[in-house]
């Protein structure tokens, strides 16, 4: 059964973070070609993976990284204010209930059906973890394509403002509002998740 690991440092194991950060350099490098850099030509890790970041990770029965996504708090610098702020509209959202995702990131090597497996898996924790924890809104910036996709998961999901061509790509900004109705709006909408998995989070210490 796969899992999605929640704790804190010492309950994440250390070949998962790196499998993580193996992956993160796989898709965003490899794949995208963001220009970007990776720490000893293999992981990706930026000036946010510090202490404060934490990260959703989806395992296989194995224990190897199958999707993750890692969250900042907004209350301090994050990418949409640090870097993209003019892609909202007014005030960048921000505050100690508001989390931003990034790096949503799913295994290359995966099938497409464990994709959509981990993918859904993935959401459906983002939702439960906000739930559980008091997270009233995400906010993330993306690829427009990939916004459409996540506009169209069943939550209440919404544009920040006008996207912008950045290098070779269209990047939008969106905020996500989570209420105790978000499983069910996600599930409708066909995101599936498995209430026989555990959710597990964990931070590390860049």
């Amino acid at each position: 059964m796969a899992k999605v690991s929640t704790g804190t440092v010492g309950e994440v194991p250390d070949h998962l973070l790196r499998a993580m950060f193996e992956a993160r350099k796989a898709v965003f490098i490899d794949l995208l070609k963001w220009d970007i850099p990776a720490l000893a030509g293999r992981y990706e890790i930026d000036q946010f993976d510090d202490e404060h970041a934490q990260y959703l990770i989806v395992a296989s029965p194995e224990g190897e990284h199958m999707a993750s996504a890692r969250l900042l708090p907004t209350d301090r610098p994050h990418i949409l204010d640090s870097l993209f702020p003019h892609l909202c509209a007014g005030p960048v959202p921000t505050g100690p209930d508001i989390m931003e995702i990034t790096r949503f990131c799913l295994s290359r090597d995966l099938r497409a059906a464990d994709r959509r497996f981990a993918r859904d898996m993935l959401v459906t924790g983002l939702a439960d973890l906000a739930i559980a924890q008091g997270i009233r809104s995400y906010t993330g910036v993306t690829e427009m394509p990939w916004m459409r996709q996540i506009l169209a998961f069943g939550w209440r999901a919404v544009p920040l403002g006008v996207p912008y061509i950045v290098g070779s790509s269209m990047l939008g900004a969106m905020r996500i509002d989570i209420d105790h109705d978000t499983p069910d709006l996600l599930n409708a909408a066909g995101i599936i998740g498995r209430s026989t998995v555990t959710p597990h989070l964990g931070r590390q210490a860049a």
